[in-house]
């Protein structure tokens, strides 16, 4: 149902428009419940006034950083916004103390420096600019200064950019909560190479995601009471088994499979490893490698991984 507000011939809505999802207009002719508007894109639609939303004139034309500042706080304003803000590279927006991410599909590697963490610590939230680090210190604040658990939700469809999120989440408690190394490597160390491990066993390409995760994970990291990390706990929830043997084109089996065929000769020679296209649980689709990924790197990546997270050579051979 559309906002119940007095619609007027000259009013300024948003209507449906099968192509784009939602299309601004001015309502030209009102007859009984139905509405015709001359679209923004030039044509002209006909809608019930009930499935019509009004459209602020006055919003700031580079959107807002918080959707609660919206005047209509409806689907087509929503969308809105959050496109004015991407077109400008924000791709964070709060919706009150909801954190909003739209995936720029690139490396935005000065969002998440050594700066950034230092400029989010502590800082109030809602005084920077949205962030996916405001909400881990918010949440680590809390914890502190309370005394109880937080938990961090990070959901969204395919693609979405959950997986990476949940690492620069993990990356900056890590930076909060870290302390000297012991025994060669640091808690937080161990804490952040265990990605790159279930990343290997249990992600995967599909049709929208060159690395979605199948299965879901309830990561923990424990405190101590001077809220450094003490140690960390990964439950792993459905994993979808039978990609191991069923897959369509032009998805990808486990990436662990493909690592292997692209380990060091003299591996491929100890294992007898040959091409992915020789192996029939991996040439059922056409797709062997990723753009802009190299499999041997990514092997000896995880290897190091494993290493460090506490695997020892002989349980990881």
């Amino acid at each position: 149902m559309g906002t119940k507000v007095n619609i007027i011939v000259g009013s300024h809505v948003w209507a449906e428009e099968p192509d784009v999802a939602w299309v601004d207009g001015e309502v030209v002719k009102i007859n009984g419940d139905e509405a015709e508007i001359q679209a923004a894109n030039g044509k002209k639609i006909v809608s019930k006034l009930s499935k019509l939303y009004p459209k602020d004139m006055e919003a700031a034309a580079g959107g807002v950083d918080d959707m609660t500042k919206l005047s209509y706080l409806h689907e087509p304003g929503v969308l809105q916004n959050l496109a004015t803000r991407y077109e400008l590279n924000e791709i964070y927006t709060y919706t009150g103390n909801i954190l909003i991410a739209v995936n720029p599909f690139q490396r935005l590697q000065h969002l998440y420096d050594s700066h950034m963490m230092q400029q989010y610590k502590g800082a109030p939230f809602g005084e920077l600019s949205p962030h996916v680090f405001a909400v881990a210190d918010v949440a680590y604040r809390a914890m502190i200064h309370e005394g109880r658990s937080n938990s961090i939700l990070v959901s969204g469809e395919s693609g979405a950019g959950k997986t990476e999120t949940t690492k620069m989440l993990m990356q900056y408690l890590a930076y909060l909560g870290g302390r000297a190394a012991t025994e060669g490597r640091t808690v937080e160390q161990q804490v952040l190479e265990s990605n790159p491990v279930l990343e290997a066993f249990g992600n995967a390409k599909t049709v929208r995601n060159n690395n979605s995760s199948r299965f879901g994970k309830f990561v923990e990291i424990q405190f101590d009471k001077h809220g450094r990390i003490s140690g960390a706990a990964v439950r792993t929830y459905l994993l979808e088994r039978s990609r191991v043997c069923q897959i369509s084109d032009p998805e990808r089996n486990y990436h662990c499979f493909y690592l292997l065929c692209a380990a060091p000769q003299e591996e491929l020679d100890k294992y007898k490893l040959e091409n992915p296209r020789t192996y029939h649980y991996l040439n059922k689709s056409n797709c062997y490698d990723l753009v802009g990924v190299s499999d041997a790197r990514e092997y000896l990546a995880t290897r190091r991984a494993m290493d460090i997270v506490g695997i020892s050579t002989q349980e990881q051979v």
